[in-house]
């Protein structure tokens, strides 16, 4: 794999990390302001918006970045200069059609969440509000994310990490101190204050398109100078390069909106599937610890596939394209072994502190249902991971609508188990299906690599095995180390004994796992380099 693909993994995986890191921290104060039930009617807002914002832009701006990538790699930069416009006014028009939509559609979709008005802590009027609230920022990200999908096409990856880290900043600000003064000063109600909550979704937007104004001033000279210096383009009228842009662009639109329809499936099934085996008194809980404040957790290592999914996908096109056969086995398996030595171990290490881990970021209340289901959907990381590298993956070598066969096929499974698994297993049933829809995407999705350019998963298998022992190793010294530390720290009663315990568990787990990852020379084997802080801890 490239520098610039390292780079660009680097800095998006870096911008993305930071992100979702931010979106954990404020979620602490968040839930100690609204709790499990306000967390749960953000959640019911942020679903049908998440598969709202992805069909709105219609998987356009990574499409866009594979077109730009492939006819700059041609020396073509007026066509990708022309679809850029054509995609600007597009996204304009199914962004203002998707808070159309949402806006209007808000009542129904409520009707279908809450089951019984009086046994759940949230009304059909709150869920309403909140999701009304939230549908103003459609009006802003279709224009702003593709703008992001040009920069990526030119394989530069700054625009789209800073403007992300800028978004998030301004939108967590802005969140907070909306709660706190409508909750904790002028005594508001809390479904008033997860709806401004939602709202600074479009504020966050706003600040993220300034960055990418600022950005493209910037790089403007540069893009107008390589069009001066263009000596041929290609013929494409408009009608055909929206024709290309389309099929590259549907099976984004499945990819981006995997989880949320996943999350959305447990929206419309959950609590029916808790009122039939008499445990709707706890379903919001459950749903929250899941879908919100859980999946907040989980989804941090998820970020590493998010970022190395964008950043590669413009390289893996340009050498499909080239037909270069060695190169593309050699990233496709650097990109699986990075998931499986950077994702595996947080997983693993997650379950085994999730009592702590959940006690120590969002209070001791529930803690045996909260913490138990964070042990169970840790996991979920790795098959999320996956399904998201391996669907990139597929784009790049042109097979991009097996992704959303595989896609549709996990959406099956977890629309048909979900209920019966919830009868079955509780509130857990919820998280198997969802390891079973998406485990059953990421099998289709390696089948079909495999198939159709006879890819070899040999070496990514013995790396894999090996992250295994080592990840293993990991979980049984941080289960010794909560056995000893157990018997002086309450961390199953006490927040402050579960920050203790979490501090400890992630340094013994981390110290582990790093230590056998260098020592083995694993880790320089599957990243390319010398690790060169590693070295100057361990010394091997």
């Amino acid at each position: 794999m490239s520098n610039n693909i390292v780079r660009g993994t680097v800095l998006l995986s870096g911008a993305a990390f930071l992100s979702k890191i931010l979106g954990m921290i404020y979620v602490i104060p968040f839930n100690e302001i609204v709790g499990e039930q306000g967390g749960a009617l953000f959640q019911y807002a942020y679903n049908p918006y998440n598969i709202l914002i992805s069909l709105s832009t219609v998987g356009v701006p990574l499409a866009v970045s594979k077109f730009v990538s492939k006819y700059n790699s041609l020396g073509d930069y007026q066509t990708s200069m022309r679809m850029f416009r054509s995609g600007l006014l597009l996204m304009a028009i199914t962004g203002i059609l998707a808070f159309l939509t949402l806006f209007f559609s808000a009542e129904w979709i409520a009707k279908q969440i809450i089951v019984d008005d009086n046994k759940m802590g949230n009304s059909i009027e709150d869920v309403t509000m909140v999701i009304q609230m939230v549908s103003f920022a459609l009006l802003i990200i279709p224009s702003m994310s593709i703008v992001r999908g040009f920069f990526q096409g030119h394989q530069s990856m700054g625009p789209t990490a800073v403007s992300q880290i800028a978004e998030q900043i301004v939108r967590i600000v802005f969140l907070l101190v909306a709660v706190f003064l409508i909750i904790e000063v002028v005594d508001g109600p809390m479904p008033l204050a997860v709806g401004f909550a939602t709202f600074a979704t479009f504020i966050g937007a706003i600040a993220s398109s300034v960055v990418l104004w600022v950005y493209w001033r910037k790089r403007k000279p540069y893009i107008e100078r390589s069009l001066m210096q263009q000596q041929y383009t290609h013929d494409i009228s408009t009608k055909e390069m929206f024709i290309e842009l389309f099929r590259y662009a549907g099976p984004f639109v499945m990819v981006g909106i995997a989880t949320p329809l996943y999350q959305l499936v447990d929206q419309f099934t959950f609590h029916r599937g808790m009122m039939a085996i008499g445990e709707l008194d706890i379903s919001e809980i459950a749903f929250a610890t899941i879908n919100f404040y859980g999946h907040k957790l989980v989804i941090i290592p998820v970020t590493i596939a998010t970022g190395l999914s964008l950043a590669i996908l413009p390289a893996l096109t340009d050498t499909f394209t080239q037909n270069r056969k060695e190169l593309l086995f050699k990233q496709i398996n650097q990109a699986l072994q990075i998931i499986s030595v950077l994702v595996i171990p947080a997983a693993v290490g997650l379950a085994a502190l999730s009592y702590p881990a959940y006690g120590a970021l969002y209070g001791m209340n529930h803690i045996a249902l909260t913490g138990s289901l964070l042990a169970w959907y840790a996991p979920i990381a790795l098959i999320l991971a996956l399904f998201t590298v391996t669907s990139s993956i597929l784009q790049g070598i042109n097979q991009q609508h097996f992704a959303v066969i595989s896609l549709l096929a996990g959406l099956f499974v977890k629309i048909l188990f979900n209920i019966p698994l919830i009868h079955l297993f509780s509130a857990k049933g919820a998280i198997f299906g969802t390891a079973l829809a998406s485990g059953t995407a990421v099998v289709l999705n390696l089948w079909r690599i495999k198939k159709s350019i006879h890819f070899s998963y040999r070496q990514t298998f013995k790396r894999t095995l090996l992250v295994l022992i080592f990840s293993a190793i990991m979980f049984i010294a941080i289960v010794a180390t909560k056995f000893l530390f157990g018997m002086l720290l309450p961390y199953e009663e006490s927040r402050t004994a579960a920050v203790i315990m979490l501090m400890i568990g992630v340094s013994v787990g981390g110290v582990v796992y790093l230590w056998l990852g260098y020592a083995s020379t694993l880790l320089e084997r599957v990243l390319g380099n010398r690790v060169r802080i590693l070295d100057k801890v361990f010394r091997r």
